[in-house]
């Protein structure tokens, strides 16, 4: 014989009241909801039981249950935020097992803010840029960087993730920011597409308060339009065609929609800079694409894809860095 609802209803609250989320709350709630399916106080402490026993994927039922029922209800929203934040954070025993960035990885950057991202994410990206340190294409950028009398010993220093937006953080070399950056960026789905990383170089030419170093940034970006006309316009063509090549440009996802000759004419013929703030042109890695997605995940392939791809954009680095 089934508890009556009345008897029930008043149990819940009673556990509520001494802040027990346990099993017997669950069950008790979970049999409220069956006999009153409208009743979304009983969804929602559901939610929250399973939460607490962290139970992830019968939390976000009970609680999409209860948004369903009325989707502004400020309890509801809030503890599915937290479901999903804590379930970010919890790897599996094969997340564990994972070195590089996978979809436990990309699920932080959505529902973290990007400060807390950049924490969360921190020693996994020192340790990928340890491996880029250790590489020859990195002792390149060094010493060019030292020839023209810059400092520095490293290509990337401690602590160099920047939180930009909720999803969205990267890395750039040792330098600051007007010059033509090596740059690492990190985006999650959503706000963009697909959750993806980029690797390659970058313009940051936006207003920062330091107009002589705006102008340092686009003079930059002059000299490596010179370089790209007068000797790697092709090759740079060939090379985006064979390793998933995108340019991108403001705030805008990559470019997937220009062919590598579009889209290296696109980086000549751009004359307005300022007003774009940012310009990059890369490698792109989509994590839900197979190959990237396993080149992502394993740090050792991963640190092999950045250092190929620095190595290939160097030289046309040198010329804008010169």
């Amino acid at each position: 014989m089934s508890t009556p609802l009345t008897d029930l209803q008043r149990r819940a609250l009673e556990l509520v009241k001494q802040s027990d989320f346990g099993e017997e709350a669950a069950r008790v709630n979970a049999a409220i909801a069956e006999q009153a399916p409208q009743d979304i106080s009983a969804w929602t402490r559901l939610g929250r039981c399973h939460l607490e026993q962290r139970n992830w994927d019968e939390a976000v039922t009970a609680l999409r249950t209860a948004l369903s029922l009325n989707p502004s209800h400020t309890i509801a929203t809030n503890l599915l935020n937290e479901v999903r934040k804590q379930r970010a954070l919890t790897p599996t025993a094969a997340q564990r097992s994972m070195t590089g960035f996978g979809t436990r990885e990309f699920a932080m950057l959505s529902s973290l803010s990007a400060s807390e991202a950049c924490a969360a994410l921190q020693s996994r990206i020192d340790m990928l840029l340890e491996t880029l340190n250790a590489t020859d294409t990195a002792a390149r950028i060094v010493s060019a960087r030292h020839a023209a009398g810059a400092t520095g010993s490293k290509l990337f220093h401690a602590n160099s993730p920047v939180a930009h937006s909720i999803g969205h953080i990267y890395v750039f070399q040792h330098g600051g920011r007007f010059e033509p950056q090596f740059n690492i960026g990190w985006f999650s789905s959503p706000p963009f597409p697909s959750s993806c990383v980029r690797i390659g170089l970058g313009f940051n030419v936006a207003p920062a308060g330091v107009e002589a170093g705006q102008e340092s940034a686009l003079g930059s970006y002059e000299r490596f339009q010179r370089t790209l006309e007068k000797s790697w316009k092709r090759e740079l063509a060939r090379w985006m065609a064979d390793n998933g090549g995108f340019i991108q440009y403001g705030d805008r996802p990559p470019a997937i929609d220009l062919l590598p000759d579009q889209a290296v004419e696109w980086l000549l013929n751009c004359h307005n800079a300022a007003a774009l703030e940012w310009i990059f042109v890369g490698r792109w890695l989509f994590l839900d694409k197979p190959d990237d997605a396993r080149t992502l995940g394993d740090r050792a392939r991963l640190g092999k894809a950045v250092d190929d791809t620095f190595r290939t954009l160097y030289p046309i680095w040198l010329g804008a860095y010169r």
